[in-house]
């Protein structure tokens, strides 16, 4: 049942619940009658109109929507009613000035699967205290102290590539990549057998997070809820060994436990996995993804690839032709290639939209956003209006000269939900590619256009490529 996608799995169970829930009375909350919904078609009952927008590409679906009804635009997902903003002013209202009006919501089984207790399903006090752990264990002092060793996982990366000799997947390798940042980040020296044992559980919890979410035997969900309880056997061996040791780290899991409440209450074992495992999640596919985009839109455009490799080159030189490592000024005096990376962050915009759900009936420029419906601003929107972003469909990072509009390039998110590794992720980003673009080239194998989601949009087929270790710099 494996070779099923998701999307078959979810037609197969929509089609299947239409027959049953048919006749079945729409369960839509009843607005209130002084104000009205926002414009917009709630589709089939129940099913609304999930359909439409797993059948086609995502963004066709809202920018068509966009086109139809405005900025704001209410439809039916999933079962769920909802409300779309496609304005910044719409997404900074949610997020930032009434983000206490909305919460954080995920579907059920990606709560299971990551867990209840971790950071981005919470609001309030415990959010907040969570949120300023995992910001102290990413301070610029941190940060500074992992440059070495991510610059050895970087190059440690780009040579299996090369070394591999055959077509990779590079959108499966940069995921490789950024969970072994992710574990210096949270755990930094870890030995090899802790790691190993976490990487291969969770490579089966990932497999599983987007599956049709049945406990059938066999199933990738199923695997993935064995593979979870096995990372919190792990993580629950590895915590006790802290604990044990009474050695303070300033890595996330020393934050964890050494957080004291204002009542002097401390974090328990579950919720110290939980949100390792939320943010081991968070740091690999949106910024694996990124990568690969990033590799694509250099391939495609000779010119910009010839700028950024010579604005990396003169670094390299610098170093005495790579024999030293890079340093903290120098991959903060990266502009062009910085630009590349905000550029690629805005046309490719990962986090297309994000989840909330309304808590009480809010007022939004006229329209009702009843109390339980879902709220999705809608990033890739905002990042590809000409509004905000002139010709928002060509690439260019010489647009990033000027900082963006406020509220107009959210590509971690905005406002207190905004993620907090947003710094850790380019920094690897921009090791990564002063090595790749200094040692190594890389070539594009097959279809050079498509795109695919998995939920996060890659290029098609993982971008599959060739890796080679240049051997002179000048090559």
């Amino acid at each position: 049942m494996e070779i099923l996608s998701f999307t078959l799995y979810l037609i197969i169970f929509l089609i299947s619940s239409a027959f049953l829930l048919y006749f079945k009375r729409n369960e839509t909350p009843k607005p209130r009658k002084s104000l009205r919904l926002p414009p917009g078609s709630m589709g089939l009952p129940w099913i609304g109109e999930t359909l439409q927008l797993y059948s086609q590409d995502p963004n066709i679906f809202f920018s068509e929507k966009q086109r139809r009804y405005g900025e704001i635009f209410k439809t039916n997902i999933l079962g769920c009613p909802c409300v779309m903003l496609a304005s910044a002013a719409a997404a900074r209202f949610v997020l930032v000035t009434n983000a206490h009006l909305f919460r954080p919501t995920y579907p059920k089984s990606k709560e299971t699967m990551i867990g209840p207790a971790a950071l981005f399903f919470h609001q309030g006090n415990y959010h907040s205290n969570i949120r300023k752990l995992v910001q102290n264990s990413l301070c610029l002092g941190s940060l500074r102290n992992l440059v070495p060793h991510i610059e050895t996982a970087a190059i440690s990366a780009a040579e299996s590539w090369a070394a591999a000799g055959h077509v990779i997947n590079t959108f499966l390798e940069m995921k490789k990549f950024a969970f072994d940042v992710g574990i210096l980040a949270v755990f930094g020296k870890l030995e090899s057998d802790y790691s190993e044992k976490l990487k291969e559980n969770y490579c089966i919890l990932d497999k599983g997070y987007n599956s049709f979410p049945t406990r059938l035997p066999g199933t990738a969900y199923s695997k993935a809820l064995s593979a979870r309880k096995k990372l919190r056997e792990i993580l629950g061996e590895i915590i006790m060994e802290r604990r044990e040791k009474r050695v303070t780290e300033r890595d996330l899991v020393g934050h964890l436990l050494s957080f004291r409440d204002e009542n002097g209450g401390i974090l328990s074992e579950d919720q110290i996995a939980d949100n390792i495992i939320g943010v081991l999640f968070a740091a690999q596919d949106t910024t694996a993804s990124v990568l690969t985009w990033i590799l694509k839109y250099l391939h495609d455009n000779l010119k910009l690839f010839e700028a950024v490799r010579a604005e990396q080159m003169d670094i390299y030189r610098r170093n005495g032709d790579g024999k030293m490592p890079l340093s903290w000024a120098q991959i903060k005096d990266m502009p062009l290639t910085h630009r590349v990376v905000l550029e690629s962050l805005r046309m490719a915009s990962i986090i297309s939209f994000t989840f909330r759900e309304a808590v009480v009936d809010v007022e939004y420029k006229g329209f009702l956003i009843p109390k339980g419906w879902k709220v999705m601003p809608l990033f890739r929107n905002i990042h590809h209006s000409p509004d905000y972003f002139p010709n928002p469909q060509i690439f260019d990072p010489s647009r990033f000269e000027v900082a963006p509009r406020p509220n107009t390039f959210m590509p971690f998110g905005n406002g207190v939900h905004s993620c907090p590794g947003n710094e850790l992720a380019k920094l690897e980003i921009l090791i990564l590619l002063h090595h790749l673009l200094t040692k190594f080239r890389w070539e594009v194998v097959g279809s050079q256009s498509g795109v695919q989601y998995g939920p996060f949009p890659v290029p098609v087929n993982g971008l599959p490529a060739r890796f080679f270790k240049q051997t002179t710099a000048n090559q």
